[in-house]
Order: structure tokens, then C-alpha cells, then sequence
């Protein structure tokens, strides 16, 4: 399908029928069509496409679709828990690890799934990760005990950690700066869709049971979609040639994982299994397994080899701030944990209706993204930033401060819906700001820093600030309670995100330095 057929398509009225009948479908023609005429007015006309526009177009898609499903699984499992358990009998121990062995295990691999799509070429890496992923997911559709649920979600965590990096790292590679604005703002959308998708869809195939599935879809789903996005990717994505000579770093792949795991597990299972003595040594032990993961990379990068994890990047001040405000605005995780808690403790709403009470957020979250084109032209992509910020700050303390025992109020959800806009806005613009400092051939691992960077981050304020909205409601928690919990957890919030605003305002001055003393 070239690009005339595209536009045609997407113009007729066959293109209205598929809206109306399958409108996931026709999002994704939608964006192909969009990407191809986009490319075609930022590309120079003198200059010659190293491939044909529209091929750009539908490896968009393909990358979207690689960039929904690893999220999309976090979020779409949460409502399926009693459902997985009445199904297979699955202990509260194995219930939790279902959400937080997928969660570690993805967190822990990031940075080595970026690098292998550095070394050994990101198609084949996003290839692998996709294949592998679906495979974990027919592996937890059909699983008939707890464990082998719990096994299939920590390998679906790992190949998602493969598959991740590579979507960044192509785009990064693939696309002019001029077209990532664009191409970011669809990143960032997709995101959005998986929280929505994630908590209404999720519902959706349990209470429809097609097939008599139940639960199991959730799962299953991913099986037809991935398998079509393999096709897409061996025919559309650009081949990625690795420069010869390279090694996997294994002294420092080993270490970080070993240090991000003593790290995320104790986070993520403390605070449920009472903070045992083990877990306390565990999260303190990880620190001197830093010191040598960082003294073993300073070796290697001495020696003239490739270590995994390029020092210089830390030095770089855009980079090192960068992936602090990564892993600060993902403490907002704290905020998802306590909402719909907050919701269901105090005011008794059910799971359904806790669910649709993250609409507002919703929406912000998917229509911000689709305005940064035009947001990063007026103002910059700094100031876009901590605009982010600023909204997310705003948003956090309107919901802390108007957070009651009764009914939720307009302003309540105007604050929700500021931090949709938020979401939206710093997501997209912190991880385009980071690759923009980051070599090509770097690409991948810088990827994968700065998811790593948000996984831990949401790990850390799971922990701290899900801490202190739990330390207010003891063992037979009031209506009061929660709100105490709610409005405690969510002020601490508020400020960790001011300093954020105050942070990335210092983003802009620094690169402009740092670019005028190299020219």
C-alpha cells in the first residue's frame, strides 16, 4: 500500500465504516496516514528518504503497538485479580506477585534489553522481545496454578524489557528531531491509552467472558496482536546494522541486575510482607554491589572496552538531570495506589465505578501528547516540560487539598484531570530530551536508563509515599482515615513534583551552555 492508497483510503468513506466498526484498527491506519503526512512535510525536498514514507508511517504503528502492550499488561491485570483467583486458587502471596514479579522483572532488565538493541541490532531485539512476550502471554492465559502464572508474568516482564528500549532507540535512530516531536506526541498517547484501555478494557473481557476465557483474555488478547506486529515489524522496520567488534559487558550485566534486583524486590513486596529483616539487609545491600557495578564499568571504559553502562552519560548534565526527573515523576505511582483505595475505603464506591473515576485523568493524558507539536513550537521543548510539571504539581495538591469524605466535586476532578495533562506533557518531553543528548549508538541503552529510571522511581514512591497513606489508616480505618492517608501521601507528593518544576526550569539554560561553549 503506497502512500497515494493510504491517503485515498483514509479519506473515503470505507475509512468511516472500519471508525465506527473497529476503531482500533482505525486509530492505527489513522496514525500511518497522519506519520506519512507528516514525514512528507518535514522531509527536505532536496534530500532523498533513505526509505519510502509511507514504510515510515506503518513502522510507526508497529513501534506503537510494541510501546502499548508492556504497559497495557500492568495496568489491565489489576482488575482481573479476583477473577484469577477464584479461577485457579491463587494464594494472596502469589495474587501480588502477579502484578509485582512483572513489574521487577522488566524494571531489572531494562538497561540490558536497551544494550542488546545497541549490540545485536534493535529490529532483531524488538523481534525477539515481541515473540518472546507473546509466548509469555499464551503462557499465563493457560496457566492452571499460581505459580505458573507468576513464572509466565515474570518472563513476560523480561521480554517486555527486551521490546521496550528498541521502540525509543528506533525512533530515536529513524526519525529527524523535527518528526520526533511529532512521533513522541503518539508515544506518549499510546501511553494514555493503556492506562484507559488497561483499567476499562481489563473489566470489559472479564464481564463479556468471550469464548468462556474470563480472566484468561486478558492474556490471549496479546497472542493475535503480537503476532501481527511481528509481521509488521520483519516487513516495515528498518534494519539497524550494529558496529562489529562489540561485546554484551557480562561483569556489568550481571552486577546491575543483580543491584536492581536487591533494590526493586524489597520495594515493591515490603511493605505486604511487613518489611521482614531479610528484605531491610537486601535493600541495603544493594549499595555495595553499586559501588562495584560502578567501579567495574570505570574499568572498562579505562581499558578502552564497552561497558554497559557508559559513565560519561552521567556526567553529561542534561542526561544525569534528565533521568533524575524520570525517576522523581514516576513516584506518582503513589497517587494510583492511593486513588482508587481512597475511593473505595472512604467513600464505598465499587471497583467499576473506581475505575471510571480515572477518566478524567485519562483524557488528559490522551489529548496533551497530541498538542506538543504545536506547544513545542511556540514555547520550547524545556518550557513544554515544566509546564508538565507544573500541572502535575497543581493537579496532585487540588486533589490532596479538596479530598473529602463526601461526593467529589468538580474541582476534585479538575485537579485529576490536570494530572492527566501532566502525565501527558512529561512523559514524551523527558524522554526526548534525554536521547536528543545521547549518541545513536547509545541509543538503546540510554532507552533503557530512562525506563529503568521510571520503573524505579515508581518502585520508590509504591514504598515511601504508599507507606505513609497506609501508616494513617491502622487496623480499622474510617472514612477520616483515608482522607488523612489520602491528603498525607498526596501533599508529600505535591512537593517532590514542585521541585521538579523547579528542576526542569534549569533544563533549558544548561543546554543552551553547554551547547554555545561547544560551538
Amino acid at each position: 500500500m503506497d502512500a497515494t492508497t493510504i491517503s485515498r483510503f483514509s479519506d473515503s468513506s470505507t475509512m468511516r465504516t472500519m471508525s465506527a466498526r473497529r476503531p482500533l484498527a482505525a486509530f492505527f491506519l489513522w496514525t500511518a496516514s497522519m506519520t506519512d503526512n507528516l514525514l512528507a512535510r518535514c522531509a527536505p525536498a532536496a534530500a532523498p528518504a533513505a526509505t519510502p514514507h509511507n514504510r515510515h508511517g506503518w513502522a510507526l504503528v508497529v513501534l506503537l503497538v510494541g510501546a502499548i502492550l508492556p504497559p497495557l499488561d500492568y495496568f489491565i491485570v489489576n482488575l482481573a485479580l479476583p477473577a484469577i483467583r477464584d479461577g485457579i486458587g491463587a494464594r494472596p502471596a502469589e495474587l501480588q506477585l502477579v502484578v509485582s514479579a512483572y513489574a521487577c522483572a522488566n524494571a531489572v532488565a531494562q538497561i540490558t534489553g536497551g544494550r542488546l538493541g545497541d549490540l545485536y541490532g534493535r529490529k532483531r531485539m524488538f523481534m525477539l522481545g515481541m515473540a518472546g512476550f507473546v509466548v509469555a502471554s499464551t503462557l499465563c492465559g493457560l496457566a492452571d496454578s499460581g505459580a505458573v502464572l507468576v513464572g509466565g508474568r515474570v518472563l513476560q516482564g523480561l521480554f517486555a524489557a527486551i521490546l521496550a528500549p528498541q521502540v525509543l532507540a528506533t525512533i530515536r535512530s529513524v526519525f529527524t528531531p523535527q518528526e520526533q516531536v511529532r512521533v513522541m506526541g503518539f508515544y506518549g498517547f499510546v501511553f494514555g491509552l493503556a492506562a484507559v484501555i488497561g483499567q476499562l478494557g481489563g473489566g470489559a473481557l472479564i464481564d463479556l467472558h468471550p469464548f468462556g476465557l474470563g480472566w484468561r483474555a486478558i492474556f490471549l488478547v496479546n497472542l493475535p496482536i503480537g503476532v501481527l506486529a511481528l509481521l509488521g515489524s520483519w516487513r516495515f522496520i528498518p534494519e539497524n546494522r550494529p558496529p562489529r567488534g562489540q561485546r554484551i559487558d557480562v561483569p556489568g550485566t550481571v552486577l546491575l541486575s543483580l543491584f536492581l534486583l536487591m533494590l526493586v524486590y524489597p520495594l515493591t513486596h515490603g511493605r505486604d510482607a511487613g518489611w521482614p529483616m531479610w528484605m531491610v539487609a537486601c535493600a541495603i545491600g544493594a549499595l555495595p554491589v553499586l559501588a562495584a557495578l560502578l567501579a567495574v564499568e570505570a574499568r572498562q571504559l579505562a581499558a578502552g572496552r564497552d561497558p554497559l553502562l557508559d559513565l560519561r552519560l552521567f556526567r553529561h548534565p542534561v542526561v544525569a538531570l534528565g533521568l533524575a526527573l524520570a525517576f522523581l515523576f514516576y513516584m506518582l505511582s503513589a497517587f494510583f495506589l492511593s486513588y482508587g483505595i481512597y475511593l473505595q475505603g472512604c467513600l464505598h464506591w465499587s471497583p467499576l465505578a473506581s475505575g471510571a473515576a480515572i477518566l478524567p485523568l485519562g483524557i488528559g493524558f490522551l489529548s496533551s501528547p497530541l498538542l506538543m507539536p504545536r506547544l513545542v513550537g511556540r514555547f520550547g521543548g524545556y518550557r513544554v516540560l515544566t509546564l508538565g510539571f507544573a500541572m502535575l504539581t497543581a493537579g496532585v495538591a487540588a486533589a490532596a487539598a479538596l479530598a473529602g469524605s463526601g461526593a467529589p466535586g468538580i474541582g476534585f476532578y479538575a485537579g485529576i484531570a490536570a494530572i492527566g495533562i501532566g502525565q501527558g506533557l512529561v512523559l514524551p518531553s523527558v524522554v526526548r530530551i534525554v536521547l536528543a543528548e545521547v549518541d545513536a549508538s547509545r541509543a538503546g541503552v540510554a532507552s533503557g536508563m530512562v525506563t529503568a529510571a521510571l520503573q524505579i522511581g515508581a518502585a520508590v514512591g509504591a514504598a515511601t509515599l504508599g507507606g505513609m497513606f497506609f501508616a494513617q489508616l491502622g487496623a480499622a480505618p474510617g472514612p477520616l482515615d483515608y482522607v488523612r492517608g489520602f491528603r498525607t501521601s498526596m501533599f508529600a507528593l505535591s512537593a517532590i513534583l514542585a521541585v521538579c518544576v523547579v528542576l526542569s526550569a534549569a533544563l533549558g539554560p544548561i543546554h543552551r551552555r553547554l551547547h554555545a561553549a561547544a560551538a
